[in-house]
């Protein structure tokens, strides 16, 4: 006879944690709900969120009798996602922490104690995505924090679960699941990943969850949500004064606070300039801002970056990538964004080369890049360094036209027979 599978169930007083719970609970599991405090804040209006979110979350809980516990990871969210956060953005680049925080927090800390202090067998979270498993499989894997080594051993037999998409392509949260491990995986259900958020919002009405249904889709950043970042970030950086300068003639145009303010292709608002002018690079070492005065400036352009070192969720790096030292595969930086092919480049520190079929608009350094091959997603690696700008190109292929002429110039002035 088979016993009870104990389903740990992350709750964040949202309608899709309380949809996953009650599917949950529809297929027989023994399911708990645990709200995780993540960051204490009081929003400007003077109201903490999180309690909120954790008295609509014990709601659900009530609704569905089942158990309910609350867990606090301030600490840990502060060390492991808040400090690089910041790091990230004195150095120039703009941080995810969303998917870091899935990768230390929900799939590391909140695992680890749904198993060894719930007895979970498996955990669920309300993410749109789906793995190459059954949930019968997931329930028989042996769970393994395994040594978190660079690489896993290639010759070692694994029944790997890969990422795969959800059938909501729109709603598709792959990117943000894309930098967690093979161990989190495979104790991992994803009960939405083949539903619509239509149908998701449906079930939760005819469940009587009224109360997550009237809330607002969370936005913005996982800890700071739709509040001033300019006056948010100030809180913890120091301003560093710089000038905003065009790219096109080294005009100084204005000041501002500090580079970390600003990232790739956003309107930089300039004091006492009416037109629109926009971000297209930043140079931590002076402090300036490059800015271009139209939204699809040339300078915005590029099609080659490079990550760090790549993460990849089941293979570990791809046989294809392996074999052939190149891969053909899709390719986004955000979240929505259309996919995009490109080719991988493996190179010998576990880093890749991504070339992309076209070059698409304000490529962010510090962003992760996040790989698929049909509906898997492989994994990410954050980006570090970027090829040169449909601008930079254009202004090299004029000065190498401009020294062609000055060339062939001297060459009919010094030629008496020309």
């Amino acid at each position: 006879m088979q016993s009870v599978r104990r389903v740990v169930c992350a709750l964040s007083g949202g309608v899709d944690s309380a949809v996953c719970a009650l599917l949950l609970k529809r297929r027989g599991y023994q399911v708990t709900g645990v709200y995780m405090n993540n960051w204490d804040v009081v929003d400007e209006h003077g109201i903490c969120s999180a309690e909120k979110d954790c008295e609509d979350a014990y709601r659900v809980c009530q609704t569905l009798d089942i158990p309910f516990h609350q867990v606090s990871y301030v600490k840990e969210y502060w060390h492991e996602v808040f400090s690089y956060f910041l790091s990230e953005y004195e150095k120039g680049r703009t941080p995810n922490p969303d998917i870091l925080c899935n990768k230390h927090i929900k799939f590391n800390h909140f695992l680890n104690y749904a198993i060894d202090n719930l007895g979970a067998d498996a955990i669920a979270t309300g993410h749109y995505s789906r793995t190459s498993h059954e949930d019968e499989e997931i329930f028989q894997h042996q769970y393994s924090r395994g040594p978190q080594t660079l690489f896993r051993n290639r010759f070692e037999k694994r029944n790997y679960v890969k990422l795969l998409q959800a059938a909501d392509h729109f709603k598709d949260q792959t990117f943000f699941l894309s930098q967690i491990s093979q161990y989190a995986l495979r104790k991992t259900l994803f009960p939405l990943g083949g539903l619509t958020k239509d149908f998701v919002k449906k079930i939760a009405a005819e469940a009587g969850f009224h109360h997550v249904l009237k809330r607002k889709e969370s936005m913005g950043i996982c800890f700071i949500g739709e509040r001033n970042f300019e006056k948010f970030i100030l809180e913890y950086l120091e301003p560093q004064p710089g000038n905003f300068v065009s790219i096109e003639d080294g005009k100084i145009l204005g000041t501002h606070k500090g580079w970390f303010l600003f990232t790739l292709g956003q309107r930089a608002r300039i004091g006492g300039l009416r037109d629109a002018w926009f971000v297209v690079d930043k140079d931590v070492a002076t402090s300036d801002v490059f800015v271009a005065p139209c939204t699809d400036h040339p300078a915005l352009y590029r099609d080659l970056l490079r990550t760090d070192r790549m993460h990849w969720i089941s293979e570990e790096p791809p046989a294809e990538l392996v074999n052939t030292k190149m891969m053909e595969c899709h390719f986004r930086f955000q979240h929505q964004m259309a996919l995009i092919p490109c080719v991988l480049t493996l190179n010998q520190d576990g880093t890749v080369w991504a070339t992309l079929v076209k070059p698409i608009r304000a490529l962010t350094p510090g962003q992760f890049a996040v790989f698929y091959k049909g509906q898997e997603c492989l994994g990410s690696g954050k980006i570090m360094r970027l090829g040169p700008s449909l601008y930079t190109l254009q202004m090299g292929q004029d000065r190498m036209k401009s020294a062609a002429n000055l060339t062939t110039k001297s060459v009919k002035d010094a030629d008496p027979l020309t």
